[in-house]
């Protein structure tokens, strides 16, 4: 009875300094995660500001939305910037005990190489999740958000982000519009000349004075007084010229790309959709939790140095694997779209790639495991 009593002892501190491990993993592989985080987001939240910055400087969008547009683009860039840290923080973290010689002690220990999955995957799998969530709600939504503040902002019939004596152009469009003199307050525009260009024809307008009659960026409408008008036939010889003392027009709205409506389209949409560019979008987006969960354990062999080595010698091949996969996933998606690749296994070609991999690895070191022992 006493050695019974013994035993389940030992076998229950045994159990307990496992957990203990497989938590001590979880912290050292979480320490790290957020800060990485923090500096990815960083580094692309200052490189969209810097460009949107840019651009409101040159008068073709308006300052006041530059805010707004940088935290939707950020949050559309989490569904890359959140694996990409996880992915690095493990291997930053398990590389650190390899590199003490940590995990060799555990190991000695009795501890199998599946307790560090286990753990890792623990600290993964919560992540996967939200990165699958974001990519199905929060992206599309983002997207049409983003989308929806920068071309409002670019249609340059709102005066806010107009500049006095500037050529004003939208860049999406080619429309121009050069004004001498601004009153912000009053919407007026003095001396102005507004440049239209189309498939067909080119329109050219100069008066006395303009102003909004509707801003509305899908419907843009201009007021104009005392001025010319002139309509330019790209072929033939029907060019007109008009005298006006008022004169309304609507120019040509700003368009959405086919590109932009997938991106921003809510999951059900792209479900309900046969058109294989949606199908790849679709793929796209619910492959990504998986992909997050594999990349993070693929991290565990990718980890490991010799005791001698420095902390960062694995970031180079760590570095290379990853571009291989982001870049194979881009691949697909546009074989997908094109009808190149069928749809299965379509975007799951990459996760299904990295998923025997990673059984191989596993396969492999618990091979290596049995050989020492015996």
């Amino acid at each position: 009875m006493h050695d019974r009593t013994h035993d389940t002892t030992g076998e229950e501190k045994v159990r307990v300094f496992m957990l203990l491990i497989e938590r001590y993993v979880i912290t050292e592989a979480r320490r790290p995660l957020l800060v990485m985080l923090g500096i990815l987001v960083f580094i692309f939240a200052a490189y969209s500001a810097e460009r949107y910055l840019a651009e409101a400087a040159n008068g073709t969008l308006a300052l006041r939305v530059v805010f707004d547009i940088v935290v939707y683009k950020v949050l559309i860039a989490l569904e890359v910037l959140i694996p990409v840290a996880l992915y690095v923080s493990v291997v930053l973290s398990l590389g650190r005990l390899y590199h003490d010689s940590e995990i060799t002690a555990v190991a000695a220990a009795g501890m199998s190489p599946l307790r560090i999955y286990k753990a890792v995957a623990i600290l993964a799998l919560p992540i996967a999740v939200g990165v699958a969530a974001l990519s199905l709600y929060g992206r599309p939504w983002a997207y049409a958000n983003a989308y929806r503040l920068e071309q409002e902002s670019k249609s340059e019939l709102d005066i806010h982000h107009l500049l006095a004596g500037r050529f004003n152009v939208n860049a999406e469009n080619g429309r121009m519009i050069l004004a001498e003199h601004i009153d912000h307050q009053s919407g007026r525009l003095q001396d102005v000349l507004i440049f239209d260009g189309g498939e067909r024809k080119t329109r050219l307008y100069r008066s006395q004075e303009a102003w909004i009659a509707d801003p509305d960026p899908y419907d843009p409408a201009i007021e104009m007084t005392h001025g010319t008008a002139y309509s330019l036939q790209h072929s033939g010889i029907q060019d007109k010229r008009i005298l006006f003392k008022r004169m309304n027009i609507h120019l040509a709205p700003l368009e959405t790309t086919a590109e932009f409506r997938r991106k921003a389209a809510p999951w059900q949409e792209l479900a309900a959709s046969s058109a294989l560019p949606e199908r790849a979008e679709l793929q796209w987006r619910e492959s990504r939790g998986v992909s997050t969960f594999i990349l993070a354990l693929l991290a565990i062999p990718l980890s490991r140095t010799a005791p001698r080595r420095g902390r960062f010698a694995t970031l180079l091949p760590v570095t290379a694997v990853y571009a291989v996969i982001f870049y194979a996933g881009d691949i697909c998606k546009s074989l997908v779209a094109n009808g190149s690749l069928p749809l299965t296994p379509g975007l799951w070609l990459v996760p299904l790639a990295m998923g025997l991999v990673l059984i191989g690895l596993v396969v492999r070191e618990r091979a290596i495991v049995r050989v020492k022992a015996a």
